[in-house]
């Protein structure tokens, strides 16, 4: 009898200086958790990749001769740019549910359900034009094109009038700080990943195949290699920059409610 008393006693001690779990039982904000769980995981791999490459790859490379190039070279980027392009499509797919259910939540707020489509597509649309404006930027060329101030000059105006438009276009008494954060923020995300798939693999895998031809079976180089090498490198050197507005916005987000009284 006494120690069924001390093990109860032991019990209602545990509880009260433990840890006190209460799960939400509402499906939104469960799924929302695993969505952001995954967007987070996905975009750590995803940027941690962007500045390894931008930060450590590029330099390092250039001061490798080039018979030690040829052989770290394709099997370092095969196995780098499968992570980095998976892990970029997986954060923009988790990023875009996320961020429908904020645009729902807003739209019911508002009293008209038919609004979140409406967000969600004007957004899209202004992204999507904002990414054909870029591409272009990021294309090799001499003269004055080949400059990288006014490169970066253009891509950063495109960016701020794409997020410009956003806002006016999603604004409301009813938009959260969280839709209009990441209306910018999520934005920028959704034009690396284009980015990512558009030109940085397709780069990455062609370069690839070369490199490891030429160290295997002797092949030469294709004469466009260099202009291909250079073209990766500025839609890279461009991600770096653009990720981090985009990091800045997506964390503002839900900690720096300063579009919007209105947390959530």
């Amino acid at each position: 009898m006494q120690s069924l008393a001390v093990a109860v006693w032991l019990s209602e001690a545990a509880r009260a200086i433990g840890p006190q779990f209460s799960f939400p039982q509402n499906a939104v904000a469960n799924e929302q958790i695993a969505l952001r769980w995954t967007h987070f995981v996905a975009g750590i791999i995803w940027i941690g990749l962007l500045y390894f490459f931008n930060l450590v790859v590029f330099p390092t490379m250039k001061q490798l001769e080039a018979p030690v190039r040829g052989k770290v070279y394709p099997v370092m980027m095969s196995r780098a740019m499968s992570w980095f392009r998976w892990s970029a499509l997986i954060t923009v797919i988790a990023g875009l549910r996320y961020f429908w259910l904020i645009l729902a939540a807003d739209a019911h707020n508002a009293g008209n359900p038919a609004l979140a489509l409406k967000w969600f597509g004007a957004w899209f649309a202004a992204w999507l034009v904002a990414y054909a404006l870029i591409y272009p930027l990021q294309l090799p060329a001499k003269g004055a094109l080949g400059n990288g101030w006014l490169r970066a000059s253009g891509v950063a105006v495109v960016v701020i009038l794409a997020s410009w438009v956003v806002l006016r276009m999603n604004a409301s008494p009813q938009s959260s700080n969280s839709h209009l954060s990441i209306s910018i923020g999520g934005g920028i995300g959704l034009l690396m990943m284009l980015n990512t798939w558009g030109v940085v693999w397709r780069v990455q895998k062609r370069l690839i195949a070369w490199t490891r031809a030429a160290v295997d079976q002797g092949t030469p180089m294709p004469p466009e290699a260099e202009r291909l090498a250079r073209w990766g490198f500025l839609a890279s050197r461009a991600g770096f920059w653009l990720s981090f507005p985009m990091l800045f916005f997506m964390g503002a987000a839900e900690h720096y409610p300063f579009l919007s009284s209105i947390a959530n």
